[in-house]
C-alpha cells in the first residue's frame, strides 16, 4: 500500500486523474477527513473538499510507477 497526497484544482484535472487512476488495476482511495472514496469515480471526487490536498491510498507496491503516472497531481 502506498500514500500520496494530491491536489485536483479545475475540473478538467478531476477528469484527467480520474482516466489515470481507471488505468491502475489496483485499488485506488481518496481520503479527505472522515470519507474515503473511490478515487475512479468522477462523482465520488465531486462529493469531497477539493480545496485542500488530499490524501490518496493505493493498495499495490510500485511505487516508482505510481509516481510518474501521478507527477502532475502530486504535492
Amino acid at each position: 500500500m502506498q500514500k500520496y497526497m494530491i491536489k485536483l484544482d479545475t475540473i478538467d484535472m478531476v477528469k484527467n486523474f480520474v482516466n489515470t487512476a481507471a488505468m491502475f488495476q489496483e485499488d485506488v482511495d481518496l481520503v479527505s477527513g472522515r470519507y474515503t472514496i473511490d478515487a475512479k469515480s468522477i462523482m465520488g471526487i465531486f462529493s469531497i473538499d477539493l480545496s485542500k490536498p488530499i490524501e490518496m491510498i493505493v493498495h499495490g507496491d510500485n511505487d516508482a510507477k505510481y509516481r510518474e503516472q501521478l507527477k502532475d497531481y502530486l504535492v
